[in-house]
């Protein structure tokens, strides 16, 4: 099973420093994990440090991958100006890296990724005439059909409605699960956090001021020293606690 910790993680743009020695435990496969903070915490650049796309001090660990490119990863902006259907780009980003010559089996995992998103009925759909809420399913799509054992997630639900969003977070879950893939998603909606998520890691202002299991961290004190909400949470008859926002500070 697939691990990853990050050890000390830094990271700059210019003489700016945007995370702060981000050191983690250890997640592993099967888990769903929330990234939490406000707007400029480091979310995006924290996802950027580990895909290996900034440079910075510390060190991310992989261990226990079966893969040579084990992680995959869904950008915050899901705009293309190509002119290609939606099958013909789940395709494309499943040959990245790979032969040119398509296989069978790329062609199952591109019709599995669209089933599992319960988008098939768009394949033959021009990217350019979706929604922004259909293409980041689309986007969603891309980064599953390249069969990550890693997969980070940047605001996967920010373009969707509250169905989509609960759709996608409950496949997103179950096919963690299922797969043994580790799934970390940077979310706005604690509440969606508290429901879907086995762990968080809270920034602010570049440094992680919490990480744990997902009760553990989201406590009423939490959400009011990074949030600036007045909030409590509350058992739920599904089994997972619920947030109530009272107010903002």
């Amino acid at each position: 099973m697939v691990t990853l910790t990050l050890e000390h993680l830094s990271a700059h743009y210019g003489r700016r420093q945007i995370l702060s020695e981000i050191t983690t435990p250890t997640f592993a496969g099967g888990q769903i994990v929330s990234l939490l903070g406000p707007n400029a915490a480091g979310k995006s650049t924290l996802f950027r440090r580990i895909l290996g796309l900034l440079k910075g001090g510390g060190e991310v660990r992989i261990e226990g991958a079966t893969s040579e490119r084990p992680v995959a990863y869904m950008p915050q902006e899901t705009g293309s100006s190509a002119v290609l259907t939606v099958y013909e780009s789940v395709l494309l980003a499943r040959m990245q890296g790979r032969s040119l010559k398509v296989q069978p089996e790329d062609l199952r995992e591109v019709d599995r990724a669209l089933e599992d998103l319960g988008i098939e009925t768009l394949s033959k759909r021009d990217i350019g005439d979706l929604s922004g809420g259909q293409r980041q399913l689309v986007s969603a799509a891309q980064a599953l059909v390249q069969a990550p054992e890693i997969l980070l997630l940047d605001e996967p639900t920010s373009a969707l409605d509250l169905h989509r969003q609960i759709s996608l977070l409950s496949i997103l879950r179950r096919l963690a699960r299922e797969r043994e893939m580790l799934v970390i998603a940077s979310l706005h909606d604690i509440g969606h956090a508290l429901r879907f998520t086995d762990q968080a890691m809270v920034l602010e202002n570049g440094q992680l001021v919490a990480c744990g299991t997902t009760e553990q961290v989201v406590t009423p004190e939490l959400l009011r020293q990074v949030f600036q909400v007045d909030a409590r949470i509350e058992p739920c008859s599904m089994g997972r606690p619920q947030l109530i926002v009272e107010a903002a500070v």
